[in-house]
């Protein structure tokens, strides 16, 4: 599947992103490695197979500005963009009550705005070519809220919107959508996470220590890409929640408010 394609990842510099480049790059695809952090991505880059075959990129979402230009970097190298997989992004770990309006705009910018403006970057490349697929890191928080998670459960959600419209509109130009939402995953995200004052949270929570791993999420996305699906739910037992909110919500709402937030 991944065979001398071009696969651009976004928050490749750590967790799932960085899981999915060492899996990709083993099946003989040419990496796109994105993020803030060139150093680590550099790192990561001379581990992956075949390193001389891969790109950096440093990408910051909160700069769309810069995006064409990034597009031109890639294509400039290799021609062609065969998979954008948008993991990059910022979690939280506040309060609406004591939220400031700034943080939920720098949450959606980075989730949301950021997220589809290099989607928007990249769409005519895929139109063009007549062949793409979209990979969107969503979340279980996309399907419903949390605690403490109030901008990016709404981040989360807005993005199941845009990219099932766009997965309708551009099927007959060749163009795929994947939505992929993880459940309880090790990865550090509750580290890098937002609080209400806008400083990271810094601690590792107890529902990220004990997820799956980072690896076996990877996995399980190359597998639903290998089977066609346009959405589809990774972790344990908590990504139970999704059916049982849509067939029995009344019992849904009784566990859900009972669970811990951290």
């Amino acid at each position: 599947m991944f065979k001398d394609k071009v696969i651009w990842i976004t928050g490749a510099s750590s967790g799932i992103g960085e899981a999915l480049a060492y899996k990709i790059a083993e099946a003989g695809g040419m990496v796109v490695l994105s993020a803030r952090n060139r150093e680590q991505l550099e790192v990561i880059k001379s581990k992956l197979k075949n390193p001389e075959q891969h790109l950096v990129v440093s990408l910051d979402l909160e700069q769309s500005e810069t995006f064409d230009g990034l597009v031109d970097q890639v294509l400039n190298r290799f021609g062609r963009i065969d998979f954008l997989v948008n993991n990059g992004g910022i979690s939280q770990r506040s309060e609406v009550s004591t939220t400031s309006i700034d943080i939920d705009r720098k949450i959606m910018e980075v989730n949301y705005f950021g997220n589809i403006a290099l989607t928007k970057a990249v769409l005519p490349v895929f139109k063009k070519q007549q062949s793409g697929h979209f990979v969107v890191m969503s979340s279980i928080a996309g399907k419903f809220g949390f605690f403490l998670r109030s901008a990016y459960s709404a981040s989360k959600h807005a993005l199941h919107g845009f990219y099932e419209s766009l997965m309708l509109e551009e099927e007959q130009n060749g163009v795929k959508v994947t939505i992929v939402c993880p459940g309880k995953i090790n990865t550090n995200i509750s580290m890098n996470a937002i609080s209400a004052s806008g400083e990271k949270h810094g601690s590792m929570d107890h529902n990220q220590a004990t997820g799956m791993t980072a690896e076996h999420c990877a996995n399980a996305l190359i597998d639903a890409l290998k089977k066609g699906k346009k959405e589809v739910l990774i972790g344990n037992k908590e990504v139970h929640a999704v059916t049982l909110k849509r067939f029995f919500p009344r019992l849904f709402w009784r566990i859900i408010r009972k669970q811990s937030a951290t």
